[in-house]
């Protein structure tokens, strides 16, 4: 069974919990990470509780909502091992998966509808990382990752 966290803002929060509870009913082992509520709160505080999640392999998967997907993305992407992309269409979630082995999808709960969420997060779930050519591009970012100096990349 697949470990999957999920935590949105205040924009996120409804589509989040429905979202939860969706995947549970497909089989996913599910850990809900909040925002518990529509009040207002930054999307930092719980971008981080996920990526960290993943980063660490606490968990296979992460998802996360906020309004445009945009400001979490960057947020996970700050932490080890974490290959987050914000996407909004079944082309995107695909090839975020078959070619960059995204383990975080960052959704943009204002732009897109609830039903269109649950499939496309349950087609980004399915989908597998190709390999082959794409292996040495990831190796690639791996080695930036770890690059003492970042700066000098």
């Amino acid at each position: 069974m697949m470990k999957v966290c999920i935590a949105s803002d205040h924009r996120g929060y409804h589509i989040k919990a429905r979202l939860a509870q969706a995947l549970a009913q497909n089989g996913f082992d599910v850990s809900d990470e909040g925002t518990d509520s529509d009040e207002p709160v930054d999307y930092p505080d719980y971008a981080k509780i996920v990526a960290g999640k993943v980063s660490r392999h606490e968990a296979e998967r992460g998802i996360l909502i906020c309004g445009t997907g945009i400001g979490t993305c960057i947020v996970a992407n700050k932490f080890p091992g974490v290959r987050a992309a914000s996407c909004y269409d079944e082309v995107l979630v695909e090839i975020s998966r078959r070619h960059n082995n995204v383990n975080v999808l960052c959704l943009p709960g204002d732009l897109i509808g609830d039903r269109q969420i649950d499939d496309l997060v349950l087609k980004w779930l399915a989908t597998e990382f190709d390999g082959g050519r794409h292996e040495n591009r990831l190796k690639k970012i791996v080695d930036i990752e770890n690059s003492p100096n970042l700066a000098d990349a």
